[in-house]
């Protein structure tokens, strides 16, 4: 006797690369969080719809300090994709996913990763296009506009409008004045912030950050450099 079999759809997996941003908390968290919340009064809507990695390496962090700390960043809509650094032993289903620093899940076994990634090769999926090291902008950014370019430094032909932001892996060069909010160094310590006339809201290089309240008046208005010195953002004139 012939049995026909009931074809089934095949189910594909994929390996995919993306770009997250890593909070990192310190202790005392409760004056952490009170950093946070100024931040986010200045900047509301910043970690909306980003994907956020919880970078635990700094301190030595309790499974509780963790299971309260997500719940906190739950209240203030930040929503956490994975935690970096965590103890290996914390399976608890409410926590996010443990990632090692390549961004995998921990508990994933590597050799499931590497019959996926065979698997992608196999099928001769095509390469993803190559993107430019710099994203050049030749019109202002308006008001209201996001703009993020992780790949490289981000370039500005006009001026930045108040309630704009541009978040750059590298550095940002504005030749116009800078109203907004320009966020450097994503992927880069060393990145600078270049503008033609400064009236910024905010500016901030790798995590480290300086708001108007605490740019000088003899600053303000001016051609300015912006850029790390240790935990110190520095900003000079250069005309």
């Amino acid at each position: 006797m012939t049995i026909a079999a009931r074809p089934r759809h095949s189910i594909r997996f994929h390996s995919r690369s993306f770009h997250a941003m890593a909070l990192a908390p310190e202790a005392p968290l409760a004056d952490w969080l009170a950093e946070l919340d100024a931040w986010l009064e200045r900047s509301p809507d910043f970690f909306v719809g980003r994907p956020i990695v919880l970078d635990l390496s700094s301190n030595e962090w309790s499974e509780s300090d963790v299971l309260g700390l997500t719940k906190d960043l739950g209240e203030r809509k930040i929503q956490i994709l994975g935690l970096e650094g965590a103890d290996r032993s914390w399976l608890d289903p409410a926590l996010p996913p443990l990632l090692t620093s390549g961004g995998r899940q921990e508990s994933a076994p590597d050799r499931v990763i590497a019959a996926l990634d065979n698997d992608d090769a196999a099928a001769g999926a095509p390469p993803p296009p190559p993107r430019p090291h710099s994203l050049l902008l030749d019109s202002p950014v308006r008001s209201g506009q996001y703009i993020e370019h992780l790949q490289g430094d981000v370039i500005v032909i006009g001026s930045v409008a108040s309630g704009a932001e541009i978040v750059a892996g590298g550095s940002i060069h504005i030749y116009g004045t800078l109203r907004g909010r320009a966020i450097a160094g994503a992927d880069d310590p060393r990145a600078r912030i270049f503008c033609r006339k400064l009236e910024a809201e905010l500016l901030a290089i790798d995590g480290l950050y300086m708001t108007a309240d605490d740019m000088g008046p003899h600053l303000r208005g001016r051609s300015v450099q912006v850029w790390l010195d240790g935990d110190s953002v520095m900003v000079t004139a250069q005309d």
